[in-house]
């Protein structure tokens, strides 16, 4: 067994006093430049940065919160279940621009999944320990308890999406801040398009109804085709076998349909399946428009899909910024929300 005083193991680490030293600069000098502290001078902090790279000067994290009041960690907080967060390639590209940028403040990303009422207590006691600095929630749902969680701790957050409006009289979240795309405006953009095009049997396949970015859609549906039927509507739940049920429907219902606006790619792929099997022309017979401009979905459909792109990453780092500038506000001020852009993009479905 080796000697506890030679054992290279259990070499002691630098302190912060011995970058001090090095650096020529009090304690407290080199805390502040440690910690992200303002107030010194550019030589000097030079100087300690210099020290803690020679040094190899790894701060210590408990100390570090102490004076920062940070945990330089946010939660990731996702209300749908584990399969689709995998298995749908908007989540992976919103979770990397997330990522990134929080990478670019030295914070650590913390995921939480909610899949069942259980999760809630599960993130319930996680908030109310607190472990992290702020919070990113997305795909949120009419019934979700998470921004009632969030109030009751009052943690600073960010919501993926335009969160639900409350029922008359009821409470909102209308100050906490979000990120969105223009999903009224890009379905406006798909069904003219298809309109365009000449097609004057145009169905709709949308995604949940306790969602309010297939709610947005379906109005913008409706903004272009206010006289289609219920019929024409069939309703998803933005997964590919969603989409494939949802166009089977439509076939069955509504068999002179010559077009097919899509709440997402991942439903679209679907729809694209079933009218091949059916022996449905696309475009020919059906042309089809989906929406979010997922590459490895859309480039990957036969026919290559058109779709309505949103910068889902762009989205995920904006979330970050929004949030990490409401946590460096001295007044505590929250920023506005942010609603970005969406285009068209053609391939070969319409």
């Amino acid at each position: 067994m080796p000697d506890r005083n030679t054992d290279p193991t259990r070499e002691t680490r630098p302190t912060l006093e011995a970058v001090a030293a090095r650096a020529g600069v009090s304690r407290a000098t080199a805390s502040r430049v440690v910690n992200g502290g303002a107030g010194v001078r550019q030589p000097l902090v030079d100087q300690v940065r210099q020290a803690v790279e020679e040094l190899g000067y790894i701060p210590n994290h408990a100390a570090r919160t102490l004076v920062t009041r940070r945990n330089g960690a946010v939660a990731v907080i996702i209300d749908e279940p584990e399969f689709r967060i995998f298995s749908d390639p908007f989540f992976s590209r919103q979770i990397r621009g997330i990522s990134r940028a929080l990478n670019a403040h030295d914070a650590q990303l913390v995921l939480l999944l909610v899949e069942g009422s259980g999760d809630f207590d599960r993130v319930t006691r996680y908030l109310a320990g607190g472990h992290v600095d702020g919070v990113l929630a997305f795909s949120l749902h009419t019934d979700d308890q998470l921004p009632a969680i969030i109030r009751r701790f009052r943690v600073p957050t960010v919501y993926g999406g335009r969160p639900e409006r409350p029922s008359e009289g009821g409470e909102g979240d209308t100050g906490v801040p979000f990120v969105d795309c223009d999903n009224r405006g890009g379905a406006r953009t798909a069904v003219e398009h298809l309109v365009a095009l000449g097609r004057q049997r145009i169905a709709h396949i949308a995604g949940p109804r306790d969602q309010t970015s297939a709610l947005d859609r379906i109005d913008g549906y409706h903004d272009v085709r206010p006289d289609a039927g219920p019929e024409m509507v069939a309703e998803g739940d933005f997964t590919v076998e969603g989409g494939a049920r949802a166009m089977a429907s439509l076939l069955d219902t509504c068999p002179g349909l010559d077009a097919v606006f899509v709440a997402n790619d991942m439903m679209a792929s679907g729809a694209l399946r079933v009218l091949r099997e059916r022996g449905v022309r696309v475009p020919e017979d059906v042309a089809v428009v989906g929406f979010d401009d997922m590459a490895s979905v859309a480039e990957a459909t036969e026919p290559p899909l058109t779709t309505i792109r949103q910068d889902v990453e762009g989205m995920g780092r904006l979330m970050v910024s929004l949030l990490m500038e409401r946590l460096n506000s001295d007044a505590g001020a929250w920023p506005d929300s942010v609603v970005t852009p969406t285009a068209l993009i053609r391939r070969a479905s319409a």
